[in-house]
């Protein structure tokens, strides 16, 4: 029993909110040295497991690059390409994102992310619309933006990732009914996931629009065309 300490020294050091990266290493040393491992054998193990998960840590990088690309003209860039595309706006350029992130993924095409396409790319350009048409946001009007951007990500790959036949949650479904009885395929969930990919993409581009209107209606009070 003595070997599950490191269980309890994690438990203890999330109710006292230490640090979580620092009460999981120590869990993990001592977890090792009751177990009769060397410190040379705990350290081995604990660069084994980073390299082998290295990829969790990618992040950090795209973080990085984003914040680059920002510091050295990213949006001024964006509010550049909005300006020179007639009529756009905040709400048809989400709208146009969104009916394409949806068709990649029923098509299971791995584009997207908000880390990868939504912080540097969808925000800024949805940003720069908005300043093209009314000049700088304020700080509520940036975060319902940066809201919007994020919502497309989440609506065009939730509700379309079904079509595709070869999906995890489509092979879960029919691993699931067929165990409870249900004489279904594969094709059969791809086919009727089309339904609530079109119907979420109808609804997407409705809201979209919505909101350019809200934005219109905010800034004509304000006397901005």
């Amino acid at each position: 029993m003595i070997k599950l300490i490191g269980v309890l020294i994690v438990i203890v050091g999330f109710i006292l909110k230490f640090d979580t990266l620092a009460v999981v290493v120590v869990a993990g040393v001592v977890t090792g040295l009751v177990g009769g491992m060397s410190i040379m054998d705990i350290l081995t193990t604990l660069g084994n497991a980073f390299v082998t998960n290295r990829t969790a840590t990618l992040f950090v990088l795209t973080l990085s690059v984003i914040g680059m690309c920002e510091r050295y003209g990213l949006k001024d860039k964006a509010v550049d390409l909005i300006r020179s595309i007639k009529n756009a706006s905040t709400g048809k350029l989400l709208a146009i994102w969104q009916t394409a992130r949806t068709f990649a993924s029923a098509f299971s095409l791995r584009i997207g992310g908000h880390a990868q396409f939504i912080r540097p790319l969808i925000n800024p350009m949805a940003q720069a619309a908005y300043v093209a048409n009314y000049g700088e946001p304020d700080e509520k009007t940036e975060d319902e933006i940066k809201g919007l951007s994020a919502g497309t990500e989440n609506y065009g790959n939730f509700f379309a990732q079904n079509c595709f036949m070869g999906s995890s949650g489509t092979l879960l479904i029919v691993s699931t009914l067929t165990e409870q009885g249900y004489d279904v395929t594969a094709l059969d969930i791809a086919g009727k996931s089309w339904y609530i990919a079109i119907a979420s993409i109808i609804v997407g581009i409705a809201y979209a629009l919505i909101w350019d209107q809200i934005f219109k209606s905010r800034n004509a009070k304000k006397g901005v065309n």
